[in-house]
């Protein structure tokens, strides 16, 4: 039997686009969302990318389709209103003061971690609107074991973690990620993990990969072996496509047309 899906929440790089891709993001993934739309089905983006760098994607690779909501840096939510994105209150208020606050509690021990990180490993390390640590790694050893520092402070820290995608990271309050902003856009349309189908390929994405969050789970071929064990173990669909395709295989597999 079909599922009964109305909310199709995906990751975007890797997931359904692939930058260097003659066709960044497929028509005929472009054709099954917009099919999907025109049927009252909600699409998220759910991105570790800032709003700005998500648009100026969308542009370049020429979409015809715009999601109903996205989901930035793992945790701001934005609805498509007249024809632009307006963030969603209260969640983007007390986003905002949840991580002024805890940044702002452990200034000077987060401090001293960057200035540690930084004579210690030979990769990028800055700040930004969003977190007072990011790092750009050279590898993914080297981030690994970046990581590992990170997840040992964390600990020590109850409402503080690192979030990962590939050589990024950036820390974030516990309770704002991929998932639990997903669960907020549920609550706002009144749906239910039943009816919601997520997409994800890297270890950012594995809040959302849940069945506690979206019954309806896939990862694509090029999935990390991380993310393709978490979904397989909640009774996901391991697609034997990437990116885009590997998603369609997914919805298909699901009865979604």
């Amino acid at each position: 039997m079909p599922a009964d899906i109305r909310l199709i929440s995906t990751d975007f790089d890797g997931t359904i686009h692939e930058d260097f891709a003659h066709a960044p993001v497929p028509e005929a993934f472009q054709n099954r969302v917009a099919a999907l739309q025109a049927r009252g089905v909600i699409w998220v983006i759910n991105t570790g990318r800032d709003l700005a760098s998500l648009m100026e994607s969308i542009g370049r690779a020429h979409m015809r389709v715009l999601p109903d909501f996205a989901v930035t840096v793992e945790r701001e939510i934005y609805r498509h209103v007249r024809g632009h994105y307006e963030a969603v209150e209260p969640w983007h208020t007390n986003c905002i003061r949840a991580h002024t606050g805890l940044f702002s509690d452990y200034a000077g021990e987060l401090a001293e971690l960057f200035s540690m990180l930084e004579a210690k490993y030979d990769a990028t390390f800055y700040n930004d609107s969003w977190s007072p640590v990011c790092v750009i790694a050279r590898t993914n050893g080297q981030m690994d074991a970046i990581q590992q520092e990170l997840d040992t402070f964390c600990a020590a820290v109850p409402d503080l973690a690192p979030v990962r995608n590939d050589v990024y990271l950036r820390l974030s309050h516990r309770r704002y990620s991929k998932g639990t902003a997903l669960q907020e856009i549920q609550r706002l349309l009144e749906l239910r993990p039943e009816q919601t189908f997520a997409a994800g390929d890297h270890l950012n994405d594995l809040p959302m990969l849940r069945r506690e969050v979206a019954h309806w789970l896939v990862t694509p071929y090029n999935g990390l072996p991380r993310v393709k064990a978490q979904v397989e173990g909640e009774g996901g669909f391991l697609a034997l496509q990437s990116c885009a395709a590997g998603v369609l295989e997914g919805l298909d597999r699901f009865g979604v047309s």
